[in-house]
Protein backbone atom coordinates (compact mmCIF):
# COMPACT_ATOMS: atom_id res chain seq x y z
CA UNK A 1 0.00 0.00 0.00
CA UNK A 2 1.08 4.00 -0.16
CA UNK A 3 0.66 4.24 3.22
CA UNK A 4 3.33 1.80 3.68
CA UNK A 5 5.76 4.82 2.11
CA UNK A 6 4.17 7.80 4.09
CA UNK A 7 6.50 9.56 6.77
CA UNK A 8 5.71 8.32 10.47
CA UNK A 9 4.68 12.35 11.42
CA UNK A 10 1.93 11.71 7.73
CA UNK A 11 0.52 8.94 9.74
CA UNK A 12 0.82 10.22 12.85
CA UNK A 13 -2.14 12.98 11.50
CA UNK A 14 -4.00 10.45 9.97
CA UNK A 15 -5.00 8.69 13.11
CA UNK A 16 -5.47 11.55 14.79
CA UNK A 17 -7.71 13.20 11.98
CA UNK A 18 -9.42 9.71 11.50
CA UNK A 19 -10.07 10.18 15.51
CA UNK A 20 -11.34 13.43 15.31
CA UNK A 21 -13.82 12.08 12.69
CA UNK A 22 -15.03 9.37 14.37
CA UNK A 23 -15.47 10.79 17.55
CA UNK A 24 -17.28 14.12 16.62
CA UNK A 25 -20.07 11.23 14.99
CA UNK A 26 -19.99 10.14 18.50
CA UNK A 27 -20.63 12.62 20.39
CA UNK A 28 -23.29 14.04 17.87
CA UNK A 29 -25.45 11.15 17.24
CA UNK A 30 -24.42 8.90 20.66
CA UNK A 31 -23.06 6.22 18.15
CA UNK A 32 -19.99 4.53 19.15
CA UNK A 33 -17.77 5.87 16.25
CA UNK A 34 -16.59 2.27 14.88
CA UNK A 35 -18.97 2.34 11.74
CA UNK A 36 -16.72 5.04 10.86
CA UNK A 37 -13.29 4.33 12.34
CA UNK A 38 -13.38 0.79 11.58
CA UNK A 39 -13.07 1.05 7.55
CA UNK A 40 -10.81 4.26 7.67
CA UNK A 41 -8.24 2.56 9.77
CA UNK A 42 -8.30 -0.18 7.58
CA UNK A 43 -7.90 2.05 4.71
CA UNK A 44 -4.80 3.82 6.31
CA UNK A 45 -3.19 0.93 6.18
CA UNK A 46 -4.01 -1.46 9.49
CA UNK A 47 -5.43 -5.18 8.98
CA UNK A 48 -8.85 -5.27 9.55
CA UNK A 49 -8.94 -7.24 12.93
CA UNK A 50 -6.33 -4.45 14.39
CA UNK A 51 -9.08 -2.08 13.28
CA UNK A 52 -11.78 -3.94 15.24
CA UNK A 53 -9.42 -4.45 17.97
CA UNK A 54 -8.26 -0.94 18.29
CA UNK A 55 -11.78 0.55 17.97
CA UNK A 56 -12.68 -1.28 20.40
CA UNK A 57 -9.85 0.08 22.60
CA UNK A 58 -10.94 3.85 21.84
CA UNK A 59 -14.65 3.64 22.37
CA UNK A 60 -15.02 3.18 25.84
CA UNK A 61 -13.12 6.38 26.61
CA UNK A 62 -14.53 8.66 23.45
CA UNK A 63 -17.83 7.45 24.78
CA UNK A 64 -17.24 8.69 28.21
CA UNK A 65 -16.63 12.29 26.86
CA UNK A 66 -19.39 12.41 25.45
CA UNK A 67 -21.55 10.51 27.70
CA UNK A 68 -19.80 13.14 30.36
CA UNK A 69 -20.82 16.15 28.45
CA UNK A 70 -24.61 15.34 27.77
CA UNK A 71 -24.96 13.26 31.79
CA UNK A 72 -28.01 15.25 32.53
CA UNK A 73 -29.90 14.09 29.61
CA UNK A 74 -29.20 9.59 30.54
CA UNK A 75 -32.05 7.22 31.50
CA UNK A 76 -30.08 5.48 34.40
CA UNK A 77 -32.89 2.91 34.42
CA UNK A 78 -32.82 1.78 31.21
CA UNK A 79 -28.91 1.98 30.93
CA UNK A 80 -28.69 -0.76 33.55
CA UNK A 81 -30.26 -3.24 31.28
CA UNK A 82 -28.95 -2.05 28.68
CA UNK A 83 -25.41 -2.64 29.57
CA UNK A 84 -25.61 -5.90 31.09
CA UNK A 85 -27.42 -7.38 27.36
CA UNK A 86 -25.08 -5.42 25.62
CA UNK A 87 -21.84 -6.94 27.76
CA UNK A 88 -23.10 -10.61 27.27
CA UNK A 89 -23.57 -9.65 23.50
CA UNK A 90 -20.32 -8.36 22.81
CA UNK A 91 -18.76 -10.94 24.83
CA UNK A 92 -19.92 -13.83 22.46
CA UNK A 93 -19.68 -11.51 19.42
CA UNK A 94 -16.14 -10.87 20.22
CA UNK A 95 -15.12 -14.64 20.51
CA UNK A 96 -16.75 -15.02 16.96
CA UNK A 97 -15.58 -12.65 15.20
CA UNK A 98 -14.37 -13.95 11.87
CA UNK A 99 -16.12 -17.16 11.77
CA UNK A 100 -19.92 -15.97 10.31
CA UNK A 101 -19.25 -14.75 6.52
CA UNK A 102 -19.25 -10.92 6.36
CA UNK A 103 -21.93 -10.86 3.62
CA UNK A 104 -24.23 -12.43 5.93
CA UNK A 105 -23.27 -10.27 8.60
CA UNK A 106 -23.64 -7.26 6.47
CA UNK A 107 -27.35 -8.38 5.33
CA UNK A 108 -28.22 -9.00 8.78
CA UNK A 109 -26.59 -5.54 9.90
CA UNK A 110 -28.70 -3.85 6.98
CA UNK A 111 -32.00 -5.05 7.67
CA UNK A 112 -31.81 -3.62 11.25
CA UNK A 113 -30.33 -0.89 10.33
CA UNK A 114 -33.82 0.21 8.24
CA UNK A 115 -36.06 -0.98 10.97
CA UNK A 116 -34.65 0.74 13.61
CA UNK A 117 -34.27 4.00 10.81
CA UNK A 118 -37.80 3.41 10.77
CA UNK A 119 -38.18 3.55 14.19
CA UNK A 120 -36.61 6.98 15.04
CA UNK A 121 -39.91 8.33 12.77
CA UNK A 122 -42.27 6.54 13.90
CA UNK A 123 -43.97 8.90 16.33
CA UNK A 124 -44.24 11.21 13.77
CA UNK A 125 -45.61 9.01 10.85
CA UNK A 126 -47.44 6.54 12.88
CA UNK A 127 -47.93 8.34 16.12
CA UNK A 128 -51.29 5.59 17.55
CA UNK A 129 -48.77 3.14 16.77
CA UNK A 130 -45.91 4.53 18.29
CA UNK A 131 -47.84 5.43 21.52
CA UNK A 132 -48.73 1.11 21.74
CA UNK A 133 -44.97 0.17 21.91
CA UNK A 134 -44.21 -0.63 25.53
CA UNK A 135 -40.85 -2.39 25.62
CA UNK A 136 -40.72 -4.28 28.79
CA UNK A 137 -37.35 -4.15 30.57
CA UNK A 138 -36.30 -8.06 29.39
CA UNK A 139 -37.44 -7.55 25.79
CA UNK A 140 -34.37 -3.81 26.23
CA UNK A 141 -32.22 -6.53 27.13
CA UNK A 142 -32.89 -9.14 24.81
CA UNK A 143 -32.37 -6.19 22.20
CA UNK A 144 -29.25 -4.92 23.43
CA UNK A 145 -27.52 -8.45 23.67
CA UNK A 146 -28.58 -9.20 19.91
CA UNK A 147 -27.50 -5.85 18.60
CA UNK A 148 -23.99 -6.03 20.62
CA UNK A 149 -23.65 -9.37 19.09
CA UNK A 150 -23.88 -8.37 15.72
CA UNK A 151 -21.52 -5.67 16.02
CA UNK A 152 -18.99 -7.44 18.27
CA UNK A 153 -18.47 -9.81 15.49
CA UNK A 154 -17.64 -6.81 13.19
CA UNK A 155 -15.48 -5.27 15.83
CA UNK A 156 -17.98 -2.49 16.47
CA UNK A 157 -20.06 -1.18 19.71
CA UNK A 158 -23.60 -1.48 18.42
CA UNK A 159 -23.61 2.52 18.84
CA UNK A 160 -24.51 3.25 15.36
CA UNK A 161 -27.72 1.26 16.40
CA UNK A 162 -28.37 2.25 19.76
CA UNK A 163 -29.45 5.27 19.53
CA UNK A 164 -31.82 4.52 17.20
CA UNK A 165 -33.17 1.88 18.56
CA UNK A 166 -33.71 3.93 21.90
CA UNK A 167 -35.26 6.87 19.85
CA UNK A 168 -37.79 3.83 18.64
CA UNK A 169 -39.12 2.48 21.60
CA UNK A 170 -40.23 5.99 22.69
CA UNK A 171 -36.87 8.04 24.61
CA UNK A 172 -36.46 11.76 23.48
CA UNK A 173 -33.63 12.18 21.02
CA UNK A 174 -30.94 13.90 23.25
CA UNK A 175 -31.70 11.16 26.08
CA UNK A 176 -31.47 8.36 23.49
CA UNK A 177 -28.11 10.23 22.48
CA UNK A 178 -26.59 10.48 25.95
CA UNK A 179 -27.99 6.93 27.29
CA UNK A 180 -26.07 5.25 24.01
CA UNK A 181 -22.61 6.83 24.81
CA UNK A 182 -23.02 5.66 28.32
CA UNK A 183 -23.86 2.60 27.34
CA UNK A 184 -20.91 1.89 25.12
CA UNK A 185 -18.59 2.54 27.54
CA UNK A 186 -18.98 -0.78 29.14
CA UNK A 187 -20.60 -2.95 26.24
CA UNK A 188 -16.68 -2.46 24.73
CA UNK A 189 -14.79 -3.24 27.61
CA UNK A 190 -14.78 -7.05 27.64
CA UNK A 191 -14.72 -7.68 23.74
CA UNK A 192 -11.57 -5.02 23.65
CA UNK A 193 -9.80 -7.47 26.30
CA UNK A 194 -10.53 -10.42 23.99
CA UNK A 195 -8.98 -8.58 21.21
CA UNK A 196 -5.89 -7.48 23.00
CA UNK A 197 -5.19 -10.83 24.40
CA UNK A 198 -5.31 -11.97 20.92
CA UNK A 199 -2.17 -9.57 19.82
CA UNK A 200 -4.68 -7.42 17.40
CA UNK A 201 -3.73 -4.55 18.91
CA UNK A 202 -1.40 -1.85 17.35
CA UNK A 203 -0.54 0.27 20.09
CA UNK A 204 0.84 3.60 18.87
CA UNK A 205 -1.67 3.90 16.25
CA UNK A 206 -4.20 3.37 19.15
CA UNK A 207 -3.24 6.03 20.71
CA UNK A 208 -3.14 8.76 18.20
CA UNK A 209 -6.92 7.59 17.01
CA UNK A 210 -7.78 8.11 20.84
CA UNK A 211 -6.64 11.45 21.19
CA UNK A 212 -8.26 12.83 17.94
CA UNK A 213 -11.12 10.91 18.99
CA UNK A 214 -11.66 12.15 22.65
CA UNK A 215 -11.25 15.51 21.15
CA UNK A 216 -14.30 15.29 18.63
CA UNK A 217 -16.05 13.62 20.85
CA UNK A 218 -16.21 16.29 22.89
CA UNK A 219 -16.92 19.03 20.22
CA UNK A 220 -19.62 16.98 18.73
CA UNK A 221 -21.45 16.47 22.36
CA UNK A 222 -21.56 20.30 22.07
CA UNK A 223 -22.71 20.76 18.67
CA UNK A 224 -25.20 17.96 19.58
CA UNK A 225 -26.95 19.83 22.59
CA UNK A 226 -27.33 22.63 20.53
CA UNK A 227 -29.12 21.34 18.16
CA UNK A 228 -32.70 21.11 17.46
CA UNK A 229 -34.42 17.51 17.87
CA UNK A 230 -35.54 17.28 14.24
CA UNK A 231 -32.29 17.93 12.86
CA UNK A 232 -30.35 15.14 15.16
CA UNK A 233 -33.32 12.78 13.85
CA UNK A 234 -32.86 13.19 10.57
CA UNK A 235 -28.97 13.62 10.73
CA UNK A 236 -29.05 10.28 12.87
CA UNK A 237 -31.23 8.04 10.53
CA UNK A 238 -29.27 9.24 7.39
CA UNK A 239 -26.16 8.21 8.85
CA UNK A 240 -27.34 5.02 10.29
CA UNK A 241 -28.78 4.04 6.25
CA UNK A 242 -25.26 5.45 4.93
CA UNK A 243 -23.16 3.28 7.10
CA UNK A 244 -25.53 0.19 6.46
CA UNK A 245 -24.98 0.57 3.19
CA UNK A 246 -21.18 0.86 3.06
CA UNK A 247 -21.03 -2.30 4.92
CA UNK A 248 -23.25 -4.20 2.29
CA UNK A 249 -20.39 -2.52 -0.46
CA UNK A 250 -17.85 -3.53 1.84
CA UNK A 251 -19.28 -7.07 1.73
CA UNK A 252 -19.92 -7.64 -1.63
Amino acid sequence: MLIEYMPQITLVIIYICIGLFAGFTSGMFGIGGGAVRIPLLNLAGLPLLSAFGINLVIVPFSSLVGALSQRGNIDKELTVYLVVGGVFGALIGAFLAGLIPTFILAIIFFALSIVIVFGIFIDRIMPTLAHRINFTHRAVFASSFFLSFIAAIRGGSAGSLFPAFLKAIGCDIHKAIATSLCVTIFTCIGAAAIFWSRGDIIWWPAIFALIGSMIGAKLGSTVSLKTKSIWLEIGLGMLVVALALITVYKAV
